[in-house]
Parts: C-alpha cells; sequence; structure tokens
C-alpha cells in the first residue's frame, strides 16, 4: 500500500528482498506497549505472559503485511515484471516493481494478489483457532473479551483474524494507492480501453477518500480521540498525496503519447550486416567508431540481434591457422556470433509513443532500443541519452 524502496534489509525471500523503514520499529515497540496492556487483562495474566504473546502477535501481524506483499510480488513475476523487494512501513508495504502492468488483466492480477494472500491468512487463522476452540472462545478472543478463559495462542490467533480482517477490508476501498482503486484502475481501463481513464478515475476517488478519512480524522480530534484523529489525518494525507501525484503522472503520460519513436530518434542507424566475417566486423565497425556493440542487420535490412566487441575479439583470436604456407582457417560470421534470443526486448516499432518506449524491457537491459518498420527493418536508435533529452523536452512544455 505505502513504503518507500530505501530500506533495512532484514531477509531475502526467493530471491525477494525484504526490508523495512527504520520508523517501524518505532511503531512496533508502541504496538507491543500497547497491546501488553490489553493483553494482561484479557487473559487475566502476568505481565511477563502478556508482554511475550504482545511481542509474537506485533511480530506476526508483520509477518502477515509481508505475505501480503509478496501476493504482489509473486503475481507480479507470473506476469513478467521484475520486483527489487519489499519494503514495509508504518502504513503497510510497497513492493518496487521494474516496470507498469501493461494490460488491464495484469493490473488486476497484481492488484487482487495482495487483497487474496491476507484473506488466505485469515482463514488459517480461523481454521487454527476452530480447530483449538471451536466458535465461542474464538469470537471473545477476537474482540479482546476476557468472559471466558483465553490462552496466548488463542489470543494471537484471533487477534490476527481481527487485524488482518481490518486490513483486507481497507486495503479493498476503491482508493488509489489502496489495493481497491488499482482495482478499480483496471476494471475502468478494461471497459474504456484507455489507460489514462483508468488511473485518472482511481487518482479522484483517492482523492475523495483522502478528504473524507481526513474529515474523519479532525471530527475525532474534537471529540477528543487523539491517535484515532492524528492517524486518520496523517493516512488521509499520505492517499491525497499518491493520487495528486498519480494525477500528475497520468498527464504526463498523455504527453508522451503524443510524441512518436520516430520523433526521437537517431534515422542514421549503423548496422552490421550478418554475412560479414568477424575480422571485417572487427576492423570496419568496432575499431573505426569505438563503440561496443551493434545491432546486426540481414540482407533485407531487417534487425536480428546485437554485435559486441569481446565476440568478436574472441573469435578473431581463436580462428584457426591451417599453416605456415597456407591461408588462415574459415573465419566465423557475424551471424554466428550475434545475440538473437532477445532481439524482440531490443526492438521497438517506430510509430509508438515514447511512453510504450519507457515500458520496454530492452532500453534497461542494453542501454537502448532499436526503433524499427512494419516489416523489421532498422531505421533508427533510441539511445538513453536521446530519451532523457526528449523526457526533458516534455517535462518543459507540461
Amino acid at each position: 500500500m505505502f513504503g518507500r524502496p530505501g530500506s533495512i534489509q532484514l531477509a531475502r525471500i526467493f530471491g525477494i528482498r525484504v526490508g523495512v523503514d527504520a520508523s517501524w520499529f518505532a511503531v512496533l515497540f508502541i504496538l507491543i506497549f500497547f497491546l501488553s496492556d490489553q493483553f494482561r487483562q484479557t487473559m487475566d495474566s502476568s505481565d511477563t505472559t502478556a508482554y511475550v504473546t504482545a511481542v509474537a502477535s506485533a511480530l506476526l501481524l508483520f509477518a502477515s503485511v509481508v505475505v501480503h506483499e509478496l501476493g504482489h510480488a509473486f503475481a507480479a513475476r507470473r506476469q513478467g515484471i521484475g520486483v527489487a523487494g519489499i519494503t514495509i512501513s508504518p502504513l503497510g508495504g510497497f513492493a518496487l516493481m521494474s516496470r507498469e502492468s501493461r494490460t488491464p488483466r495484469e493490473e488486476f492480477v497484481v492488484a487482487a494478489a495482495g487483497p487474496a494472500a491476507t484473506l488466505l491468512v485469515i482463514v488459517v487463522c480461523v481454521v487454527l483457532d476452530l480447530l483449538l476452540v471451536g466458535p465461542g472462545r474464538f469470537l471473545h478472543a477476537a474482540v479482546l473479551s476476557n468472559d471466558v478463559r483465553i490462552t496466548p495462542v488463542l489470543l494471537t490467533l484471533s487477534w490476527l483474524v481481527t487485524m488482518n480482517a481490518v486490513v483486507l477490508v481497507f486495503n479493498l476501498i476503491p482508493a488509489y494507492p489502496l489495493d481497491g482503486g488499482r482495482i478499480a484502475r483496471a476494471l475502468v481501463w478494461a471497459v474504456t480501453h484507455d489507460r489514462n481513464r483508468g488511473t485518472r478515475a482511481a487518482a479522484r476517488l483517492g482523492q475523495g477518500f483522502a478528504l473524507v478519512l481526513m474529515g474523519v480524522g479532525i471530527w475525532s480530534l474534537l471529540a477528543w480521540d487523539a491517535i484515532v484523529g492524528l492517524w486518520c489525518l496523517f493516512v488521509g494525507f499520505m492517499i491525497g498525496g499518491s493520487a495528486r501525484a498519480l494525477l500528475a503522472q497520468s498527464a504526463f503520460a498523455e504527453r508522451l503519447e503524443e510524441v512518436s519513436i520516430a520523433d526521437v530518434m537517431d534515422e542514421e542507424p549503423i548496422g552490421v550486416p550478418e554475412e560479414l566475417s568477424a575480422e571485417q566486423a572487427l576492423d570496419e565497425f568496432f575499431l573505426r567508431y569505438r563503440w561496443p556493440w551493434f545491432p546486426v542487420i540481414d540482407a533485407e535490412g531487417r534487425f536480428t540481434g546485437i554485435l559486441r566487441e569481446e565476440r568478436v575479439r574472441d573469435a578473431v583470436e581463436r580462428r584457426p591457422a591451417a599453416g605456415a604456407d597456407a591461408p588462415d582457417g574459415p573465419s566465423t560470421p557475424v551471424r554466428e556470433l550475434a545475440e538473437t534470443e532477445h532481439a524482440e526486448q531490443w526492438r521497438i516499432e517506430q510509430d509508438q509513443s515514447l511512453r510504450a518506449l519507457l515500458e520496454a524491457d530492452g532500453l534497461r537491459t542494453l542501454g537502448a532500443i532499436m526503433a524499427v518498420d512494419g516489416g523489421g527493418v532498422l531505421r533508427g536508435i533510441v539511445t538513453a541519452g536521446r530519451l532523457r533529452r526528449a523526457l526533458s523536452a516534455a517535462v518543459a512544455t507540461r
């Protein structure tokens, strides 16, 4: 829901970095402090038992939030979106993804996966509770009632059900940046076939909910409920800020869609013909231009892959010799040295927009992308430097 990329690393789960914001530790200690007193009264136990139960409950709640974010992360990976890590803050979590969703379905699946993971946590805790004590004692423990005997295990599981249910309902509110807001964006996007309209709808819902939440916060302060009032004001402020940022991002994206790849590309690309030998490629291209790689083209000028200098030099150095009085052995052609397996990631059609270029995987891995026409013929190259200048110009004209 909320969070910042920078954090203190705690673990790696299935290759995903899990970290926490430094302020999370302060909130953890405050939560344990308040829970200890409530738990002592609910269980009618010693301070030590109440404290240990509070610590376990707070840490398991943290683990529940991690499970929620892992739901987003695993769903994103299944959609081909890279996930660098997860950050947990006092207001929730944040999964740092390599790109935005490209279709309404991707957006919906990734957004809904978090609440689905939280629902799974609730179901597991409820089942364990019912197996241990039955529905009666479970309900008393869930609302922190001391009318019946409550054990530490029962109290922890029941409290987790209550808190995760609150998290689930709150997250499903259709207001960006909550998961419900992202689901709403996916639905509007699917109906209108316009991502920007979906984005604007989710952002405006977020702004409206932020105003309501801050209104509740002011009312709570006037009613002398300072903790609830301050929490509502703070969360409302965060949601409103995120929604405003999303609206600004949507406006900028619309500006980018007005600029095509052909408007910013280098229209005189240098491509290495795939029929050349390694020696010719080294002499005529790498030693002449001093670039680390070149696009490779076939006889019709179609982009087929990338040729890197290290592979060419290695092929030249390994060329076998036939003898002192005989010519060298056969040379390796460029087509055998070119990297072709990722060619689709390194190309984009020249009539697409700058927004599509920003979402292209090849731009991140190669630092440039090949602009081709409908037939796959290489028509230009867009480097990271050209893209930066185009973005700067787009910002200046906003």
